[in-house]
């Protein structure tokens, strides 16, 4: 799934005001020694930090359907992770640097909520859509001049970009075939074979069956004694 997250990045990036430019996209820890062997304009969105968004966590099952709409299987609910990324721009000059990352916060700032049309594979598939966060940096997250120092690199302009994304919820059920005809209710026979019997005689028959005693039916007959 994350590598479906990495595919919309690298379109997002790619495309708007940065559209064929032939910037190169990178998803690398940008260490000191990736980046002495950078000889293009790049940027890069480093993925440095995972976990989930426990508020969105949901109990229960939802049902999966087929193409005809009918539930075949029920799964548990998402789980809802964020994917934090670090956006850098890597070329000669800062100037340039600079410039790179103006274009990307051009062309992820319009995207603030991607759809399931948008979305690729398997993510696409949950029917979910997809928040975007740009330049918000979680509260609990490390500083950059940690993270970057961590990467054995020296601090650079950067742009945070958090995706809240949905990991399908395991195991799966199978569910039941759908009731597809309606409730049958049979009588077996009582006193004798009343299937033979007209339908008349059977209706008179199970009313006095069904009918509850009374004192006077119950009572001793004169002479019985």
């Amino acid at each position: 799934m994350i590598h479906e997250v990495d595919e919309v990045i690298e379109g997002l990036l790619s495309g708007g005001v940065l559209a064929g430019t032939g910037i190169e996209i990178a998803f690398d820890a940008p260490t000191r020694t990736w980046a002495s062997r950078r000889n293009s304009p790049t940027l890069n969105a480093y993925l440095y930090d995972i976990r989930e968004d426990t508020a969105r966590r949901e109990g229960g099952t939802v049902p999966v359907r087929d193409e005809r709409g009918a539930v075949v299987r029920r799964r548990r609910p998402p789980r809802w992770f964020r994917l934090s990324y670090l956006v850098t721009a890597w070329t000669k000059r800062p100037q340039d640097e600079h410039r790179l990352l103006s274009a990307a916060l051009a062309s992820l700032l319009p995207h603030e909520l991607l759809a399931p049309a948008q979305l690729p594979g398997a993510l696409g598939a949950l029917g979910l859509s997809v928040p975007l966060v740009v330049g918000a940096t979680p509260g609990d997250a490390r500083s950059r001049a940690e993270l970057f120092s961590a990467l054995g690199g020296e601090l650079k302009p950067s742009v945070d970009l958090m995706l809240t994304v949905p990991f399908p919820g395991f195991p799966e059920y199978d569910a039941g075939p759908p009731v597809t005809e309606g409730a049958v209710v049979s009588a077996r026979e009582l006193d004798g074979p009343l299937a033979d019997a007209p339908r008349a005689h059977q209706e008179r028959h199970l009313k006095d069956v069904a009918r509850p005693a009374s004192v006077a039916d119950t009572a001793e007959a004169p002479g019985e004694r």
